[in-house]
């Protein structure tokens, strides 16, 4: 509890005893749900527990979430009812107003300083997941993957989670779960870093899949849930083939106030994990020691020819990819996937697609060539240059390939 809060005098007594007895109902439901006893303290219809053995104070320092607000208290368990008489508080929510009124009369609310997320809605809430893929030859016409493998999405990979948790941020290091994700597509460590933070820390409410898109454009979906104490949506899809870079979003947050969003949607830009330092596509493993950050990547970042997503004409690349998240009615379900990838529900228009201008790009002139020509008159020398990049989507065209002079032939014999 902050210090400032013991000037507060008697009402901050009770905020600490109500705060010690919202511990206890944490401890009682893992802080994930608050179950009501039918046996234990008659005067409010909740039992009290024993605290955690074998730790000390410090130790047993844990974090609740109450209607949104954090409240970090110590693990010690003791009832107040002996103190405060609240014969009125018999449900969970009662006891939440109690708790969240009693900290706002010192002026803020109950945390230690840390981050607090306001989402005060009474109920958790289901969403669709769309995830779009736009990766197309038109929109990308660079080194864009033809065969083994051809453009294409990895499985979506999504959790719900708290601010306590970060699946991946720009400017962070990746973590090993997410390099193996980024580098080839599989998230066993991953998973097991979700169900880590689940289980020791309460930071994650859920993980949640969409199936892979062969192709470059496409569609998948998928359902997820979210809790008021666990608001946050971050999600990845890596980009197939390619080093370690993938789309994705981190900490979306989907609560306002007391409400949840109806409908969010996103425009997703390619990113590197910064564990590889292949250029292309198709590059291969090179790993990056020391690690880098993530980074996001643009039409003129990485500052390099080579970069399959370097555009010096572009000031922004188009999206790569775009996420439509909607809010579901009680009755609704999420459609499973259909075999038509490009399939549009009806009465949507279709999105025309991004076309972005490949400039021809060619090599330097070679040296000039010999003078060739008869000895009574002049001769003529020429060089040449090849094409590294054919130009597309109304590029500039290739100039000339080849250049001719005259010259005076000088080893000639009569």
């Amino acid at each position: 509890m902050p210090e400032n809060l013991s000037r507060s005098g008697g009402t901050c007594e009770v905020r600490k005893e109500l705060t010690f007895r919202a511990q206890m109902l944490a401890e009682l439901s893992s802080c994930d749900q608050l179950v009501e006893q039918q046996e234990g303290n008659h005067e409010t219809g909740w039992s009290t527990v024993e605290p955690q053995k074998g730790l000390d104070q410090a130790q047993r320092t844990t974090n609740c979430n109450v209607t949104g607000k954090q409240v970090f208290i110590t693990g010690r368990v003791q009832t107040i009812l002996n103190k405060v008489k609240f014969k009125k508080v018999k449900t969970r929510h009662q006891l939440f107003d109690v708790i969240w009124q009693l900290g706002n009369t010192a002026g803020q609310p109950l945390t230690d300083g840390s981050s607090v997320l306001s989402c005060s809605a009474h109920s958790a809430a289901s969403y669709s997941l769309v995830f779009k893929g736009k990766w197309s030859a038109s929109a990308f016409p660079k080194q864009y993957p033809l065969y083994r493998p051809p453009a294409q999405w990895s499985p979506l990979v999504a959790v719900t989670h708290s601010d306590r948790y970060q699946l991946w941020q720009l400017d962070s290091l990746a973590s090993p779960g997410v390099r193996e994700y980024a580098e080839r597509g599989t998230h066993a460590t991953l998973t097991y870093e979700t169900e880590r933070a689940k289980n020791k820390m309460h930071s994650v409410a859920g993980f949640f899949e969409a199936p892979a898109i062969p192709t470059g454009i496409g569609q998948r979906s998928t359902k997820l849930t979210v809790y008021p104490t666990h608001p946050l949506l971050s999600f990845m899809v890596r980009i197939v083939p390619s080093p370690d870079w993938f789309v994705g979003g981190d900490s979306i947050i989907l609560c306002e106030g007391s409400h949840w969003k109806e409908e969010l949607t996103l425009d997703l830009y390619p990113y590197d994990a910064g564990t590889d330092s292949g250029f292309t596509f198709s590059s291969p493993n090179f790993a990056t020691i020391p690690q880098d950050k993530i980074t996001k990547i643009t039409a003129g970042f990485p500052n390099h020819g080579a970069n399959s997503f370097y555009y010096p004409r572009l000031q922004h690349l188009p999206p790569m990819a775009r996420v439509t998240l909607r809010k579901l009615k009680s009755w609704q379900a999420v459609k499973t996937p259909t075999n038509n990838l490009n399939f549009i529900p009806p009465g949507r228009e279709t999105e025309r697609l991004s076309e972005t201008p490949l400039d021809c790009v060619v090599s330097t002139w070679s040296s000039w060539g010999l003078c060739n020509g008869d000895c009574s008159q002049l001769g003529a020398r020429s060089r040449t240059r090849f094409i590294h990049t054919q130009p597309s989507s109304s590029g500039a065209p290739c100039p000339e390939l080849e250049q001719e002079r005259k010259c005076i032939p000088r080893n000639c014999f009569w």
